[in-house]
């Protein structure tokens, strides 16, 4: 291999070899730390790939680079020239760069539990790097001393890297919430008095006062605040939240008073200010899981920061005065790339510490000039309204789909690499934002659910509503339960989408004697829009789903529909589509035709459709009882998936989903807490 490269380019590479990796390793990092915690804000694939490229590479050639130093000077004999040296010098910022930035630790939750590994990799790169400072060691050369700040300065953040990762592995990020053993009364004691008392002649009896839960309201006990920070309530607010309800994160329980404190919260609240503290709250469990925050927002994270910021700065004013002599000046040159990076980066992080939530929570309960004086120094810097998760929702239709109504950019490399048909799915993914209607509907849906709940027995079977409910509240059970009755979920799914997208088109529910819908109702858009996230979540996200053979119904259903609309070439629009579809009879049951050999709905849904339209009803109550049956599903879809899945989403934008999910657990409204008599407390009565 050696003989196919030009001895010319060999000697370049030889040459740059070292110098191209250490500062390719810097590049890495400064991607990392700029783009890192944008990615729980946006959904952009790009953003995406940028972030796994980088962060897969980082390791990789920061790792190969300390291996290349570790052999560097062997051919001459000799590693303690000048140029060998100021290279050994550069073997610390591998460490650091190793140690990774605070806003990525993780990619995703996989990589926590790998944490053991990276441990492993640890003490091997801290040997190899000391291996490397100790073959270049002379004794007499200032260089070599100030390596040692660097290296403990890396040694830092490669450990706080570990501990982080170990910290958000299941298995301990579950540990962490254990309360601590408690054996309770001593009931051995308790039954020795008794027999004691009984012994001694007297009629005893036992009499025990319990604390029963109760759905009273809760007052949350508040430290005052400074009220010169942004959204200091919200904050604060979910701040107690989040040290309760992390714990749905590791599959434990609620307590009743948890569950009584929230419920109170959210029924008093309004919806702008529960979906704000609910954000809030969502990125606190992203910070746990993805970030170095478990460590930099202790006492002892701040003070390893202080000690690794202040290495570096030391060894970065030490360098521009030491003799430099016997250096070549472009290994000085990047020299003084990699000790600017590093303080450049340290800055960097310090700076959004002092503006994150964690932060600015702290800040707001501080009354003292120190914090006043960081108050009015950062808060002009800090957006008015930051941006916590995407506030969007993908959409997926199969219409759309099946009549391509896109056209086709993929060719012979995306047919070759066998992504041709992941590709083609995601031309037909857009993204819709989530409307304050939207929320609003939600939200008035989920409280009014929590509130027909008189116990927590009853808040836990309201989970298994995914659609019934909404269809016995309004009396149209007989015609439309069947849907969902005798149906699989994701079968439900497939039959509204489809309902919903024929509704939607050809105008089935918008009778001549109606008039105009409200214009400040929008119930017609809420039902498409939760349509096709439904369906984008059953073909693109199935994981978040209950198990079933969604995918399967899926791709039955999207080609009875292909083949349907190929034999009708003039079907070129969605309009046009759904007119074609409406006009195919389904007196005779298509399961009666078809058998089970298929497992398409396509006209099941068309007979639902026009179920919907045999509905005695005014257009706008109509539409406002799909998106009720939309908004349960939701629900129910919410409460079946794992939260696992929960939690792996918030990298990618967050999923409105997650949102549902935890705003249902804090109305009461999840299988995911202990139905409790409460306290008690036993005494003896002898008389």
């Amino acid at each position: 291999m050696v003989h196919i490269f030009p001895e010319r380019l060999r000697e370049l590479w030889s040459e740059w070899e070292i110098r191209a990796m250490v500062l390719a390793s810097l590049i890495l990092q400064s991607i990392l730390i700029l783009i890192g915690n944008r990615r729980k804000h946006s959904t952009q694939s790009l953003l995406q790939f940028l972030l796994w490229s980088s962060y897969l590479s980082a390791d990789w050639i920061a790792t190969v680079a300390l291996g290349v130093l570790s052999s560097y000077g062997d051919g001459n004999g000799d590693s303690t020239k000048p140029e060998h040296i100021i290279k050994a010098f550069w073997a610390p910022f591998l460490l650091l760069h190793l140690g990774g930035p605070d806003t990525i630790t993780a990619y995703s939750l996989e990589d926590n539990e790998l944490w053991w590994r990276h441990l492993v990799m640890l003490v091997v790169q801290v040997v190899v790097a000391f291996y490397i400072l100790i073959r270049a060691w002379t004794g007499d050369n200032m260089l070599n001393f100030l390596s040692l700040p660097i290296y403990l300065a890396g040694i830092i953040k490669f450990g706080e890297r570990n501990w982080v990762l170990r910290c958000a592995s299941s298995k301990y990020f579950r540990k962490s919430m254990f309360p601590r053993r408690d054996p309770g009364p001593n009931y051995a004691r308790f039954m020795e008095e008794y027999h004691s008392k009984r012994l001694e002649g007297f009629d005893v009896s036992s009499e025990s006062n319990i604390e029963a839960p109760t759905f009273g309201d809760h007052i949350i006990n508040v430290i005052p605040s400074n009220d010169n920070v942004r959204d200091v309530d919200n904050l604060r607010d979910a701040h107690n939240f989040f040290e309760d309800f992390k714990r749905l994160f590791a599959d434990l329980i609620l307590s009743f008073h948890d569950i009584v404190k929230s419920r109170s919260f959210v029924q008093n609240s309004t919806c702008d200010v529960v979906f704000k503290v609910i954000e809030i709250e969502l990125g606190f469990i992203y910070d746990v899981f993805y970030t170095k925050a478990v460590v930099v927002y202790s006492h002892m994270g701040g003070f390893l920061r202080f000690i690794s910021f202040l290495c570096t700065v030391v060894v970065f004013f030490a360098f521009l005065f030491i003799e430099k002599q016997g250096y070549r000046r472009l290994d000085i040159s990047i020299t003084y790339i990699l000790l600017a990076g590093a303080v450049a980066l340290e800055i960097y992080a310090v700076v959004l510490l002092l503006c994150s939530d964690r932060a600015v929570l702290w800040l707001s309960k501080q009354k003292n000039v120190v914090a006043d004086s960081l108050n009015h120094s950062i808060l002009p810097f800090l957006p008015t309204e930051p941006k916590r998760w995407s506030n969007k929702i993908a959409q997926f239709n199969l219409i759309r789909l099946c009549i391509n109504d896109k056209p086709t950019n993929w060719g012979l490399p995306q047919k070759a690499l066998c992504i041709y048909e992941t590709m083609e799915m995601n031309r037909y993914e857009d993204f819709q934002t989530v409307s304050k209607e939207l929320k609003e509907l939600i939200f008035q849906q989920l409280r009014k659910k929590s509130r027909s709940a008189f116990d927590y027995s009853a808040c836990k079977r309201l989970c298994s509503h995914r659609g019934l409910w909404v269809l016995e509240e309004e009396k149209c059970l007989d015609q439309l339960g069947w849907s969902i009755e005798n149906a699989e979920f994701d079968q439900s799914i497939l039959l509204w989408h489809i309902a919903t997208d024929l509704c939607y088109y050809s105008g089935m529910l918008e009778n001549s004697s109606d008039a105009e819908l409200n214009e400040k109702s929008n119930f017609k858009e809420i039902s498409k829009w939760l349509s096709d996230y439904m369906l984008y979540l059953l073909v693109m996200r199935p994981f978040m789903l209950p198990n079933g053979i969604g995918q399967i119904r899926f791709q039955d259903t999207h080609a009875e529909a292909e083949e349907f609309f190929r034999g009708r070439n003039s079907v070129k629009d969605a309009k046009k589509a759904c007119a074609t579809l409406l006009q195919v009879s389904t007196k005779i049951p298509p399961l009666e035709v078809k058998g089970d050999r298929s497992k398409s709905v396509l006209f099941d849904a068309c007979k639902l459709a026009q179920a919907l339209r045999s509905l005695k009803w005014k257009k706008e109550k109509k539409w406002e009882m799909v998106s009720h049956v939309w908004v349960e599903m939701l629900s129910y879809a919410a409460c079946q998936c794992q939260r696992s899945q929960h939690a792996q989403q918030l990298r990618q934008g967050g999923e409105l989903l997650t949102h549902v999910w935890l705003l249902m657990a804090h109305l009461g409204i999840t299988e995911q807490f202990q139905i409790s008599k409460g306290h008690a407390r036993a005494k003896l009565n002898a008389r």
